[in-house]
């Protein structure tokens, strides 16, 4: 896009306010009549020619305007302000939208920095065609983009909730990459100026980053509409790091537990222990924003601890609950891989518990396996697989990781990742890549989980595809432990009415 005058800007804006109405249509038969009458054929052919000039110069011939990094765009906060100024003195409503790309960093570690630059240029256009004339599309950084409703007379929050659906549905069209399919989605978090008192343009972006970050922690494709008890307090990085640290201390982390059940009979055969950080100001802070964070300032290992000690006194209490889980799955970090001492200490914990080897899953990205030399990541995980452990490998597909390296990590079983589940109870495509990894995974003897499963759909497709396990938010959100055990009781009660899945022959 070329680098418009403000003051050009601002002209056409009362061009297309102007000339892409609905009420233009009444006068333009009137128009033209009007200059064929008192002017002849020259002032005909003047105003035929005239107007689609007028109406492109409006922006009429285009669905909304889009800003992509690169070009002269307007600031949000700016743009905010100008729309609400519009809106206030017209006595009309406006809105701003925020998405992000779910699982972003995963894109970017998939497929590298040009091709998710690529895919979120598409999501751009995808976007504005949800939207009308005069709406903006603004992209963000970190696979998100911003949505600045022109003024409009009514806007209700049931329509609000109903764009942002249409905005989800343009965003989780299949994206053709190296002759494949990339399905993405997104949560989206919006805000109307109805719903803040004083409105004014950075109270109403506060208000859409915190809806955004609520979608987010219930992600994926979650969408939330600001309320007055979100937290939308602006908190620096470096505070929320010292947040952070005083958090591990004192129990603000905490792992919740997503069931993972057999595609078979339904049972529950495992939980995945994900760390939740609830902030004393803030609230739930979402993983995609605490994970970084940690990270950054080295305390990924301190949170691997955290996460390890709770999950297994999550398993112990269980055992003494009287159900039975056979393991708990447990994510390890590169970080904490590289610990000389990280043997000794998980078996150190298992032994303090009674708990058997076995009952712990190790969970490594591919990513990390794909990557590890003959180093310490790889003596520790292949300690911890002589001791009993189960390997799993998560995030099956987007790392690379040769036959070979599956071998030499003693890997028990893969995790297909969400990016292969998504549609595939609808996409020859999906379905294809799934069949030739549990292919892989029964030549060689793995067990499978496929991670991600939204729908009952994707859920019944896996299980005649011959998946073992399934996990989602089509099972079960992550959940505190307390709550886990009502979980379990009323699965328990629900497959016993539940007819089983045959899977499919040949």
């Amino acid at each position: 896009m070329q680098d418009i005058p403000p003051a050009f800007e601002g002209l056409r804006r009362k061009l297309r306010a102007a000339l892409t109405g609905p009420h233009i249509l009444a006068f333009l038969p009137a128009v033209v009549l009007g200059a064929f009458w008192f002017g002849g054929e020259g002032w005909l052919l003047a105003v035929s020619l005239g107007l689609p000039v007028l109406y492109a110069l409006a922006g009429g011939f285009s669905q909304t305007i889009s800003y992509r990094p690169g070009d002269a765009a307007p600031r949000l906060p700016d743009l905010l302000r100008e729309n609400l100024a519009e809106a206030q003195s017209k006595d009309q409503r406006m809105a701003c939208f925020l998405l992000a790309l779910d699982d972003f960093d995963k894109l970017l570690d998939h497929h590298g920095q040009g091709v998710a630059q690529q895919i979120c240029e598409r999501q751009v256009g995808r976007i504005g065609s949800a939207l009308r004339p005069g709406d903006y599309v603004l992209q963000r950084p970190g696979g998100e983009f911003a949505v600045v409703l022109a003024p409009v007379r009514h806007f209700s929050l049931e329509t609000a909730i109903q764009l942002a659906r249409r905005l989800q549905r343009a965003v989780e069209e299949p994206i053709a990459v190296d002759a494949s399919n990339v399905y993405v989605s997104c949560a989206v978090g919006f805000v109307l100026d109805r719903q803040i008192n004083k409105p004014d343009a950075e109270t109403l972006l506060n208000a859409a980053e915190a809806a955004l970050d609520e979608a987010l922690l219930n992600g994926p494709s979650a969408i939330r509409a600001y309320s007055a008890g979100m937290k939308a307090a602006h908190i620096s990085r470096s505070e929320l790091a010292r947040d952070a640290e005083e958090g591990l201390e004192t129990g603000a982390f905490q792992p919740w537990f997503q069931p993972q059940i057999s595609t078979d009979t339904g049972e529950v055969t495992g939980f995945e222990a994900l760390a939740r950080w609830t902030h004393p100001r803030r609230g739930m802070v979402p993983p995609s924003e605490f994970l970084p964070l940690l990270k950054h300032h080295g305390m990924m290992e301190r949170l691997g601890e955290v996460m390890l000690t709770r999950s297994l006194l999550a398993l112990s209490r269980w055992d003494e609950a009287g159900f039975n889980v056979p393991q708990i799955g447990v994510n390890f970090a590169s970080d904490e891989l590289r610990n000389p001492k990280l043997a000794d200490r998980i078996g150190w914990e298992l032994d303090r518990l009674n708990l058997p080897p076995e009952r712990l899953a190790i969970e490594v990205l591919e990513t990390v396996v794909s990557a590890a030399p003959n180093d310490m990541i790889a003596r520790n995980i292949n300690a911890l697989s002589q001791m009993g452990c189960s390997i799993d490998l998560d995030d099956f597909g987007t790392g690379h990781a040769s036959i070979a390296s599956l071998r030499r990590f003693a890997v028990k079983r893969i995790k297909i990742d969400r990016s292969f589940v998504m549609k595939v109870d609808s996409d020859r495509e999906q379905q294809r890549i799934v069949v030739a990894i549990l292919a892989l995974a029964e030549h060689l003897k793995l067990d499978t989980l496929a991670e991600g499963v939204e729908s009952t759909g994707e859920h019944a497709m896996l299980a005649q595809l011959g998946c073992h396990h399934v996990q989602g938010f089509g099972i079960a959100r992550p959940m505190p432990f307390e709550q886990t055990l009502d979980w379990i009781r009323a699965n328990d009660a629900k497959r016993q009415k539940t007819p089983r899945i045959e899977r499919r022959i040949g």
